[in-house]
């Protein structure tokens, strides 16, 4: 067994839309999320070209993963997921007839002879409840109806493989199985490499893969050729258990589950369920006062003492994750269908990817539990870094925070602020993240991070207005409000005209006089006014509104080109623009310190200025990023604009030439993905359902 990394594939033809066998809804993308619960468990089917089947490649990990899907149906063999290898028998590949993607769920139809097979993948979204959410744990579940009007005998089979467990297939894995009501094969790496990390596949913790034992169901561990043989030959398993831990290459060791589904008519079966999920405890290595690091845990273990019980709930609540995922995701398709389809097709595909780069964390008491009320969320970027809680990163992710439930943000930012104002980092301006390396938030107690100063503290002072307007819960803007203070005297005396630096969009490389980044340094100021203003410190309030209101009409003579008909990209270069999507944040906040004339004059602009695949970025190069384009769609004053834009971004998504996770950032003229996948920001795209 190998499997195939995902990797950017440059096809030759310049369509605008892949073109598959099967009907998907609302299209097809370049990747398939179906296990994307947290940054290690973040599974998808890669597309790319005219697609991939689900019974016709391997499921992978951004680094790679897979796990295999067989049905024996009256004696004739099926694949349903991926390709294996078996010794002496032979099967098919089901036919894909169908893929519909919602925002928690990607649901497959196969036809597999006379019985078609519904697969569901669903990774719940369940911010409301932070024990639900921060469950590392994902539903595969199957049913099969007969097709012809005749009954049918069918088994379903489903394994994994040690390769869950590591990035580097040379480790030695060990393994138990536990049978109850529930079958759970948990695997783990022999030699636990705490918080460390191989081609960002963790080192550490377990994997379970379980199911429930119900009449039919068999089990068994072994190497994989053997033990896929068995199921094909027999239609199950012979419950027996390899006691040989070895490497995750030697002979590939698999676990399996196997269901005998008896007799199938075309009344659908009950579903036959299965979980995967996986788990480190701890989780997070974070700073705190005094340079000392705290271990921090799942923050379901506030409620479950145990990871076998977390997972009995997790399993036994299925049918109710089920019906709230899908009245959450009715509520996403209601609410993005009034702006398009488009749109509504991609804030589907963005919300699992975006809240996959998320745990949620709590610590223990003196007295050794687990405290519900210390809450700390971390981020993963993943792909361009691994840095945490890299402060550019959740705040092009902030809208799906603040649409989902906003608590979740407030989290995110405590873990910056709470470790600034420890006093530990020497800078004045904000940090631009808490760790080089996910999931080390060690700091940087040197200042040596990478250095944002205008980008980063504009958008902590932005981000916290934003959740105190949006909740009404003034605690963490009062309890921090000395270091907001902080950031926004720095962008008093550098953001009107910002020195040389880099902004979020770093890999453009440093300029100095940035028309954007002065935009959110601006708004950013004016944005202290408010937060003083919410905490009723008057004089302070009109300071920083006042300097904010000055600073427009200097910035506007000084950003507007000589021919009076388009911002530059920096002050003085007449010949350069870019997209001016730091705007976004002055209507998000209804500050309203830019003139109307300002966003008439950059709408004509960039209608006038669209490529095949949207509006470039700026004037470098003829590359974008999507969460910018859907920013910059939220404020500009053509509907038309706004549609070329939200559309270009889906253009781009389902263009076959890219067979990754979303990527945020790609060339506009040839449609082609340029870097990054799998990020958080593509939450950003849910920017119109916050405005």
């Amino acid at each position: 067994m190998r499997l195939t990394q995902l990797v950017a594939t440059i096809l030759s033809a310049a369509t605008l839309a892949a073109s598959v066998d099967w009907k998907a809804t609302p299209f097809n993308p370049s990747a398939i999320p179906l296990a994307v619960r947290s940054p290690y468990l973040n599974t998808w089917l890669a597309q790319g070209g005219n697609g991939r089947a689900l019974s016709s490649t391997w499921p992978s990990f951004w680094t790679g993963q897979a796990c295999p899907r067989l049905a024996k149906i009256d004696g004739i063999n099926y694949s349903w997921l991926g390709t294996p290898a078996v010794d002496g028998v032979t099967y098919t590949r089901a036919t894909q007839k169908s893929v519909t993607i919602t925002a928690t769920q990607s649901i497959f139809v196969l036809s597999a002879g006379p019985v078609d097979l519904t697969v569901t993948f669903l990774s719940p979204v369940e911010p409301n409840d932070l024990v639900k959410q921060s469950f590392p744990f994902s539903y595969v579940s199957v049913v099969a109806a007969s097709t012809d009007g005749a009954s049918h005998k069918v088994s379903i089979y489903c394994d994994i493989s040690g390769e869950w467990n590591s990035g580097a297939n040379t480790w030695t894995i060990n393994w138990e199985t536990t049978k109850g009501d529930i079958l759970t094969h948990r695997v783990q790496t022999a030699a636990q490499a705490q918080y460390e990390e191989i081609n960002d596949v963790t080192q550490y913790g377990s994997i379970y893969w379980s199911t429930v034992n119900s009449a039919g169901t068999t089990t068994q561990t072994g190497p994989d050729r053997q033990v896929r043989e068995e199921f094909l030959k027999n239609g199950k398993l012979t419950n027996a258990l390899d006691k040989t831990f070895r490497q995750i290459y030697n002979s590939w060791p698999v676990f399996a589950h196997a269901h005998d589904l008896g007799s199938v008519s075309s009344t659908a079966t009950k579903p036959k369920l299965f979980t995967i999920g996986h788990v480190r405890n701890p989780s997070i290595q974070y700073i705190v006062a005094g340079g000392s690091y705290q271990d921090r845990s799942p923050y379901f273990f506030t409620k479950f003492p145990t990871v076998a019980a977390a997972l009995t709930s997790f399993v036994n609540d299925f049918s109710a994750a089920l019906t709230r995922a899908n009245a959450f995701d009715a509520k996403v398709q209601a609410d993005a269908s009034k702006i398009s389809a488009d749109y509504a097709g991609v804030v589907a595909l963005s919300i699992r990817q975006a809240l996959a780069t998320i745990e949620i964390t709590t610590s223990k008491t003196a007295f050794g539990t687990y405290d519900p009320n210390d809450v700390i969320v971390f981020m993963k970027e993943i792909s361009s870094n691994g840095n945490m809680n890299t402060v550019d990163v959740i705040f092009p992710a902030w809208p799906v925070l603040l649409y989902v439930n906003p608590a979740l943000g407030k989290y995110l930012l405590e873990g910056v602020l709470r470790y600034q104002a420890t006093g530990q980092y020497p800078n004045k301006w904000s940090i631009h993240d808490i760790g080089g390396n996910f999931p080390k938030a060690i700091g940087h107690n040197d200042g040596g991070d990478e250095a944002m100063p205008v980008e980063e503290s504009g958008n902590m002072i932005i981000m916290a207005l934003s959740y105190a307007q949006k909740t009404g819960d003034l605690s963490h803007i009062k309890k921090y409000v000395p270091l907001f203070d902080q950031f926004a005297q720095f962008l008093v005396s550098d953001s009107l005209i910002p020195a040389n630096q880099i902004s979020t969009d770093d890999f453009a490389g440093p300029l100095a006089n940035q028309t954007n980044l002065a935009i959110k340094g601006i708004i950013g100021i004016g944005a202290m006014g408010e937060i003083h203003k919410l905490l009723k410190n008057n004089a302070q309030s009109a300071n920083y509104s006042s300097i904010a209101a000055s600073y427009v009409p200097q910035w506007q003579k000084l950003a507007t080109a000589a021919s009076g008909d388009h911002l530059t990209l920096a002050y003085g270069q007449d010949n350069t623009w870019g997209l001016t999507y730091n705007l976004f944040a002055d209507k998000l906040l209804k500050l309203n310190l830019f003139p109307q004339s300002v966003y008439d004059m950059q709408t004509a602009w960039y209608t006038s200025h669209t490529n095949a695949f949207g509006v470039q970025l700026d004037t470098r190069h003829t590359y974008t990023k999507t969460d910018w384009e859907i920013w910059t769609a939220t404020w500009v004053t053509s509907t038309a604009l706004r549609d070329t834009l939200i559309g270009a971004v889906k253009s781009f998504v389902s263009d076959g030439k890219f067979d990754g996770p979303f990527s945020d950032w790609y060339d506009t003229v040839s449609g082609n993905q340029v870097g990054f996948r799998a990020r958080p920001v593509v939450g950003g795209h849910l920017a119109f359902l916050i405005m």
